[in-house]
């Protein structure tokens, strides 16, 4: 089968595609045929050694893929040949919190990912798409949209009337906007791009702010919560836009730290998430329970993921460059045939 592979930490255009055998289903595992993937900013710091220095090669990347189920190992019970699936980022992260050793099931990370055109996975560490999703579409749920449930539903508990902040308009924050949506909340977004912030406001989003041409937008924030603050924000920034998410959130407010796209290592002022009481929490993808409770809701509110782009399977290099160039709005899915 073919297969891409992560050799070293040279970068993306060392993304090679090699042959492989064809892998086959032990007890209790499942061989899936993918027919998409998609790619999240975790997948940049991977192929270009950011990741961690533990990082082993060589690497099929990528943690987010769907496919469909065209055999089984013995004493599978939770699908069946024909089912249409999708594998969870933690392979072994099934219920309760994450752990040490949970960490370690990583797809395209600590284990090899889902670029490849079969893979095997244990039968646990799968989720049944949604009916109404294609493949592409449901190759986008893994990491991003589990990420968004998780910080703001699992953990955050956004009800009807909460000010929830989203920054930027990549994969989690857009799923983050269509989530705070069928709750009720009331979403305010940022980005660079004003073209950016009008498809966001069709998608629902009730205010934008364009961080270029408003440089201190959390000001801004604080002026349209009548000089309160957001109950929510999705920092996906780090060290970068933190400082600024923590003036922008109420006293007693929430701010869930996703990701790192500004950049790692600045000194943070700890005084106003004393002073303001304020929950901060890491938030790491999410577990297979919450997966499938997303998926319910997801089914029940009929919320289709907003894909920027469809690479083919030969172009993996091409999306892996499109995402780094980071032009896209929602996410990017390679699709295998």
């Amino acid at each position: 089968m073919k297969a891409y592979e992560i050799k070293s930490n040279a970068g993306i255009d060392a993304l090679a595609l090699v042959d492989r055998a064809e892998p086959k289903p032990t007890a209790g595992q499942v061989l899936i045929q993918v027919k998409a993937t998609s790619l999240n900013y975790r997948d940049l710091l991977v192929a270009e050694g950011a990741y961690g220095a533990g990082q082993k090669y060589p690497l099929i990347p990528l943690s987010d893929g769907a496919g469909e189920v065209v055999a089984v190992g013995e004493g599978v019970t939770r699908v069946k040949i024909g089912d249409r699936v999708a594998g969870i980022f933690f392979q072994d992260w099934i219920y309760g919190s994450l752990t040490k050793e949970k960490m370690k099931s990583d797809l395209g990370g600590g284990i090899d990912g889902m670029l490849a055109e079969y893979v095997v996975l244990h039968q646990d560490a799968l989720v049944i798409l949604p009916d109404y999703l294609s493949y592409i579409e449901g190759a986008t749920l893994p990491c991003a949209a589990v990420t968004a449930w998780h910080g703001l539903v699992t953990k955050g508990n956004i009800g009807a009337g909460d000010n929830v902040l989203l920054l930027g308009t990549g994969g989690v924050s857009i799923f983050a906007l269509q989530f705070a949506k069928i709750h009720g909340a009331r979403a305010i977004i940022t980005s660079s791009s004003d073209d950016k912030l009008a498809r966001a406001k069709q998608l629902g989003a009730d205010e934008t702010i364009n961080y270029k041409t408003t440089p201190d937008w959390e000001k801004q924030v604080y002026q349209l919560t009548n000089r309160t603050g957001v109950d929510h924000v999705v920092e996906v920034g780090g060290a970068g836009t933190l400082p600024k998410s923590l003036q922008a959130v109420r006293i007693g407010g929430r701010i869930s730290l996703i990701g790192v796209l500004s950049g790692r290592g600045s000194e943070i002022d700890p005084m106003p998430i004393l002073f303001k009481s304020l929950t901060v929490q890491g938030i790491y993808v999410g577990s297979r329970e919450m997966f499938e409770a997303m998926n319910q809701a997801m089914q029940q509110h009929q919320i289709k993921p907003i894909i920027d782009r469809v690479f083919p399977f030969a172009e993996a290099r091409e999306a892996y460059h499109y995402l780094k160039s980071a032009a896209h709005f929602g996410k990017i899915v390679i699709r295998n045939s």
